[in-house]
């Protein structure tokens, strides 16, 4: 199982600054084992959603070149106490939905 990604959802003024850390070692394919030579896997996040009070509001397809642990950031209109809620897939079929509330 993965760890749970990390959720930040601050508003200001109506706009909420949200921001995730979703924790996965996302391999490329490419890199091989230092002692055995042999090609690591693919393992990566293909697709996440982010969802407002059960919405969708934003969709993101990304791939293997992306880093260990992918860090998004953006901005959308809400209030304090809106449910946030972030689900992810990766390769593998392994599936991962976490949420916080928007915080004044």
């Amino acid at each position: 199982m993965t760890k749970a990604t990390k959720i930040r959802a601050k508003v200001v003024d109506g706009i909420v600054d949200f921001r995730m850390l979703m924790r996965h070692d996302m391999e490329s394919g490419f890199r091989k084992n230092d002692k055995t030579g042999e090609t690591i896997p693919a393992w990566f996040i293909k697709e996440f959603r982010v969802y407002l009070n059960n919405e969708s509001i934003l969709v993101g397809y990304i791939g293997p070149t992306v880093s260990k642990n992918p860090y998004f950031k953006c901005n959308f209109a809400g209030k304090a106490g809106d449910t946030v809620k972030v689900s992810w897939v990766d390769n593998r079929g392994v599936r991962r939905v976490d949420e916080d509330l928007v915080k004044a």
